[in-house]
């Protein structure tokens, strides 16, 4: 699957949809998840619901006095929206924009905030049965970014959850971008 088949998956999510799923880990049996990669061997997932669309790289605005994974700032339609490097929101290190390349436009809270990642792969549809809470794997995992993990047959999706890894209390980020 391609990124423009991944993207035009997204956009056939509708608006309707979307309000009447509250959370991932609903009472529905299937949980659809944009998978992505920022390592080669570690896939991560977000709910489609969650995104509003795939851009490829454009150019992102820098701005002083952020916290370090705010790569900056683009204009999405005349929409000014802030960027996460999710690299360095992990704590992983910083590497070269690529090709595969993509932002990932999310709604948390009523406001858009793209996700800079190093690949986006594809639309999963996973069982809720397949999906684990961190804390049922191992004790003592932060889990402050994943909302589950998903079981997969190629391997696991480490489902995040998107409150905390875009507006966490230890860096007062509503007030820095507005």
């Amino acid at each position: 699957m391609n990124t423009n088949e991944i993207i035009e998956d997204v956009n056939e999510v509708t608006t309707e949809e979307a309000e009447q799923e509250e959370d991932f880990i609903s009472e529905d049996k299937i949980v659809q998840v944009v998978s992505f990669s920022l390592l080669n061997s570690v896939e991560y997932g977000i709910n489609i619901l969650s995104i509003h669309e795939i851009l490829k790289m454009c150019d992102i605005t820098r701005l002083p006095n952020t916290p370090p994974f705010i790569k900056g700032v683009i204009n999405l339609r005349g929409n000014v929206i802030p960027v996460v490097n999710v690299r360095k929101r992990f704590g992983y290190r910083e590497t070269k924009i690529t090709d595969d390349s993509r932002i990932i436009v999310v709604g948390i809270n009523g406001k858009l905030v793209g996700l800079l990642v190093d690949c986006v792969f594809q639309v999963f549809r996973i069982p809720l049965k397949d999906i684990s809470s961190p804390s049922d794997l191992i004790e003592g995992v932060s889990v402050e970014f994943i909302q589950g993990v998903a079981r997969m047959k190629d391997g696991l999706i480490i489902i995040l959850k998107l409150d905390n890894l875009l507006f966490a209390e230890e860096y007062n980020i509503d007030e820095t971008l507005t």
